[in-house]
């Protein structure tokens, strides 16, 4: 059987954003990381408010040392699912202990599928093209998971991280059981945070 993959997106379930704002989750640790992208975001907003010359400031990210190894074990091939793109690679692996991991690169303009459907999921289903797959991200709904279902010809899980707590426990339990579930997970598994 194909392994499956482990679509990946940041921020929510790798960095819970939606947290209460200076009072970092327990495990997490702060981070400030200034990407090209978003300098570039924070040069343009500066210039837009009257002060071209402010120094941009970084990127609060939280991150959770222990979620590379707990990503790292399951029985998946990961992928970057998220508009971190490249920047995941070059900015979160090497905190989070990670190689280099392949990228979906997202088209510009975004698509807009209707109903309720998430602007990712119409290419997390191209980009599988069949393959077994599971994607963590804080912005999937019921109207993808149908979406999917309708059109992926292979296993697939959408599995919504609460963006306030980020991946627990709870959630590495979850995929490793639906990886045994495939057949994927033949001797794997590992620890979890």
């Amino acid at each position: 059987m194909v392994r499956p993959v482990l679509l990946v997106d940041v921020d929510g379930p790798l960095n819970p954003d939606a947290a209460k704002p200076y009072r970092r989750p327990a495990g997490y640790e702060t981070h400030r990381l200034m990407t090209p992208r978003w300098e570039a975001a924070e040069r343009r907003r500066l210039r837009a408010w009257g002060l071209p010359n402010k120094r941009p400031k970084p990127l609060r990210v939280w991150l959770n040392p222990a979620h590379g190894a707990a990503l790292a074990a399951l029985p998946f091939d990961l992928v970057w699912a998220t508009t971190w793109e490249e920047d995941a690679n070059e900015f979160l692996a090497p905190i989070l202990g990670l190689p280099p991991l392949p990228v979906i690169a997202w088209s510009d303009p975004r698509p807009e599928p209707g109903g309720g459907v998430f602007w990712k999921t119409p290419e997390v289903v191209a980009w599988a093209r069949g393959r077994p797959f599971a994607w963590v991200d804080d912005l999937i709904t019921d109207a993808d998971r149908a979406w999917v279902e309708e059109r992926h010809r292979g296993p697939a899980l959408l599995h919504r991280v609460d963006p306030k707590v980020g991946l627990t426990a709870e959630d590495f339990a979850a995929l490793a059981d639906w990886a045994r579930s495939t057949g994927a997970a033949e001797g794997g598994g590992g620890e979890r945070p």
